[in-house]
């Protein structure tokens, strides 16, 4: 009889780091029978990217509600996975990284007494408030998990430091598969579209890409950052800023206010994921608060400006690949402008091995997971 997995992811973010291990699982019809659940606890998003990735959830809860809070997503979500577990009954349950759904989907497989496994297992960033909610979320889904698969050695033995150490696997990270896999499919079905999208930015300069939405950036954080773009632009004419601005209040005013009427700075909004491929693809540098981008960007050799005080990802600032810049105005105008000028650093940076894997962690999961029922 197959092993029955039931993946329950909720954003973007989980469904692209999934969506390789998904298609691996199926590949291997006579070892999984494979089913999906998205809660769509970021409906737009997620919807763009499983529609990339061909894959057609099974279950959709359509939680997704206007300014929710954390409080009324997380008992809807733990309501509407009770009859999904007692339907499926799977023999495992899949959840990825350190999202609301993430921490739900573990403990409704707990309530279920159905066995857990973590995909990116194991990041600390060892301060609970930052970022808010997930380094709680990551930690609750290790407590409640059979299964860890950590993506570094760093992140096993900080699961070896809580005293979890077995069926502990380090396989790198999901996320550099569907870099790949993404990539692939935007060759095989042409970019026009995405280049056309861009057709105002003037790649003969130096094109920084920007992506922000940490809420412990939110307030003087993000309008110190925001000024500090606005200096790099004015001091180097050679330089165009793109950035696609998350939808949150709390971001789009200050970006706008600070950097609106700039000519060299492309604000846009949020870019599906081929999009995201595309333009990382193609710029000179990124300047960042997300997680996945610091594991992304160094595969296609792009420096990554960390614009958060701590990271949960120090394989990157230790292999050379990312530099954590903080939210100073004064420090990221110094470090950026470094980048820009210094040829050298620019090249020890975007030449420097990424510690999160060659594109061969799903192979490697669902390996693991054949044995495991």
């Amino acid at each position: 009889m197959p092993i029955k997995l039931l993946f329950i992811l909720g954003t973007r973010p989980e469904a692209i780091k999934l969506a390789p291990l998904i298609k691996e699982c199926k590949k291997r019809s006579g070892k999984f029978a494979v089913s999906v659940c998205s809660t769509a606890q970021h409906k737009e998003m997620l919807d763009q990217v499983l529609r990339f990735f061909e894959i057609v959830p099974d279950y959709n809860l359509g939680i997704m509600q206007n300014n929710q809070t954390l409080f009324g997503l997380t008992a809807r979500c733990l309501a509407a996975l009770e009859k999904v577990v007692a339907e499926s009954r799977p023999d495992t349950i899949i959840v990825q990284g350190d999202t609301t759904t993430a921490f739900v989907g573990a403990l409704a497989g707990f309530y279920g007494k159905t066995k857990v496994a973590h995909v990116e297992a194991g990041l600390r960033s060892n301060n609970k408030c930052s970022p808010f909610p997930e380094e709680i979320n990551r930690r609750l889904v290790s407590v409640v998990a059979d299964y860890h698969f950590a993506p570094t050695s760093r992140a096993a033995e900080n699961l070896k430091n809580e005293g979890i150490s077995s069926n502990v696997w380090v396989t790198g990270n999901t996320g550099i598969d569907a870099l790949f896999l993404g990539l692939s499919l935007l060759k095989k079905n042409g970019d026009a579209a995405y280049s056309s999208m861009f057709a105002g930015v003037n790649f003969a300069r130096r094109v920084m890409l920007v992506t922000l939405h940490r809420r412990e950036s939110f307030g003087v954080p993000l309008e110190n950052i925001c000024e500090a773009f606005k200096q790099i632009i004015q001091n180097n004419p050679d330089v165009e800023l793109v950035y696609p601005v998350h939808l949150n209040p709390n971001v789009l005013e200050p970006v706008k206010r600070i950097l609106g009427s700039h000519p060299r700075v492309h604000l846009m909004e949020p870019l599906d994921y081929p999009g995201l491929l595309w333009i990382m693809n193609k710029c000179f540098c990124v300047l960042t608060d997300s997680g996945g981008i610091q594991e992304e960007a160094p595969s296609l050799g792009k420096p990554v400006l960390v614009l958060r005080d701590v990271t949960e990802r120090q394989e990157g600032i230790d292999a050379g690949t990312a530099k954590l810049l903080g939210t100073d105005r004064h420090a990221i105008v110094e470090q950026t402008e470094h980048l820009l000028t210094n040829k050298k650093e620019y090249a020890v940076m975007a030449h420097a091995v990424n510690p999160y894997g060659e594109g061969a962690a799903s192979e490697k999961i669902a390996d693991a997971l054949k044995g495991v029922k």
